[in-house]
């Protein structure tokens, strides 16, 4: 690698990121051509079904790329899926050298896209910001390597590790700039899952509320199908309502009647790792879980969460009553908690995130 690669390499990152929670089920991939030392086109994937960024960056071109270098943030496919092949592009276009960060780990794609350029008599050139361009998609990374969707928890806590007091008060425990920040979040993952004491405590709309960021899939986790039809979260039919074979059966049919997807387990309990598998099969490649005390105890439980974000004010609200953030079971041996590591703090005023993944 060399600074002109990084260079080039980071402004086609910087182009991937803006199809952060657009582009799900696929990865964010940005794409810069280059030619006599001058960026002559620009592109990146922008949303589910649309042009790939190499195609983008082709279409946007100033001149003509024959000849040009084109740095892409993942491995060009060589399969025919919504679109066509991008290495055929590639390849007609007269490219003499491709660089990219990293191979894709789709086994539809991984290595023949690299092999197919090669064999056309291209340069290739694999591993610039492998890590950055790896961490971008981890989602995606994750889903494809681990057959299953990347798991992040979060929560808000007092510093004795309590979501609400022991009447339930909850509100607000964290101020407002920590609340708009965690908001945010929820836009960079394909879906955002709670139960159903959250829905039915807190009525939350469950949106990403900004402009330029998608609503995530709405997942609530309701073994009895309690949810009231008027629940915000049900204000169209973004949403999948996870149940049992113990599900009302008029609230059922009420449900499908306004268009919204029930996937009914066939447990009495909606057991994590059976939904993990459920979701995977619907190609859902990431979870943002935001509660309740339950829920999140549940996958810590199981062991499925990639990052946590753990937000704390600087309150004391004890009470062996007062609802502690993550329930489940928990486990009988430190040594056997989970472990947090690539530790960084977020503050807003005298809130603190702590933000860590589990690898």
């Amino acid at each position: 690698m060399n600074s002109q690669d990084e260079k080039y390499m980071q402004a086609a990152l910087q182009l991937a990121k803006k199809g952060i929670g657009w582009a799900f089920p696929n990865p964010m991939v940005g794409a810069v051509l280059v030619k006599n030392n001058k960026i002559i086109g620009k592109g990146y994937y922008k949303s589910f079904g649309s042009p790939h960024a190499e195609i983008e960056a082709f279409n946007n071109a100033t001149e003509d790329p024959r000849d040009a270098t084109i740095y892409v943030t993942l491995e060009p496919h060589n399969h025919y899926g919504k679109t066509p092949p991008c290495t055929d592009t590639i390849i007609a276009k007269g490219i003499k050298r491709v660089v990219c960060a990293v191979a894709d780990p789709n086994p539809k794609v991984h290595g023949s896209g690299f092999e197919k350029l090669k064999k056309a008599g291209i340069e290739v050139t694999v591993g610039v910001c492998e890590n950055e361009a790896g961490k971008l998609n981890e989602g995606f990374f994750t889903f494809h390597q681990k057959k299953r969707p990347f798991v992040a928890l979060k929560f808000a806590a007092s510093l004795d590790g309590k979501m609400a007091t022991k009447t339930g008060d909850s509100k607000w425990i964290t101020n407002e700039n920590t609340r708009v920040f965690a908001r945010t979040l929820r836009g960079d993952y394909h879906a955002i899952l709670v139960g159903i004491n959250t829905v039915l405590q807190d009525n939350p709309n469950l949106g990403a509320r900004q402009k330029d960021k998608k609503d995530p899939l709405r997942i609530i986790l309701d073994s009895a199908l309690k949810i009231p039809l008027t629940s915000d979260v049900l204000r169209d039919d973004n949403v999948l309502i996870v149940t049992t074979k113990n599900a009302d059966q008029e609230k059922l049919e009420q449900l499908h009647e306004k268009g919204i997807e029930v996937l009914q387990m066939p447990e009495e309990k909606i057991l994590i790792s059976d939904l993990i598998k459920a979701l995977y099969k619907k190609e859902i490649v990431s979870i943002f879980v935001e509660g309740g005390s339950e829920t999140l105890g549940s996958f810590a439980d199981t062991k499925i969460v990639d990052r946590v974000y753990a937000c704390f004010a600087p309150i004391i609200i004890g009470g062996r009553d007062a609802v502690s953030a993550i329930k489940g079971e928990g486990v009988t041996k430190v040594l056997d908690a989970i472990k947090l590591t690539d530790i960084h703090l977020e503050r807003f005023d005298d809130n603190f995130v702590v933000i860590g993944s589990t690898d």
